[in-house]
């Protein structure tokens, strides 16, 4: 069964067993489990229904396998002829989730 889910400004198209990689729920830890209740779409083939905006009573639960952060991204910021330049650096707070039921 495949799922259309939100979560965190990102849609994403599920199957149980997936393994993604998603901005970190807050609040969590590794082995924890989160629901997801903004589904858009679930099913598959004939039984596929489609909800406006969310299906109702349908939820994705997931496992928290890793709190992580990502790569470092460097932004430099410079005004020519003026001696202005500023160097920042960030890091995205990640985790990595396990999708393991999807109930419609």
């Amino acid at each position: 069964m495949k799922a259309t889910i939100k979560t965190q400004g990102q849609q994403l198209t599920v199957s149980e067993g997936d393994i993604l990689i998603v901005n970190r729920f807050p609040g969590t830890e590794k082995g924890s489990t989160v629901e997801i209740k903004d589904v858009l779409a679930a099913g598959e083939g004939a039984s596929f229904k489609v909800g406006t905006p969310t299906l109702t009573g349908a939820s994705v639960k997931a496992t928290v396998l890793e709190n992580k952060r990502g790569a470092k991204v460097i932004v430099f910021k410079k005004k020519k002829r003026k001696g202005y330049e500023k160097k920042q650096g960030h890091r995205q707070e990640l985790s990595v989730i396990k999708i393991d039921t999807i109930t419609v």
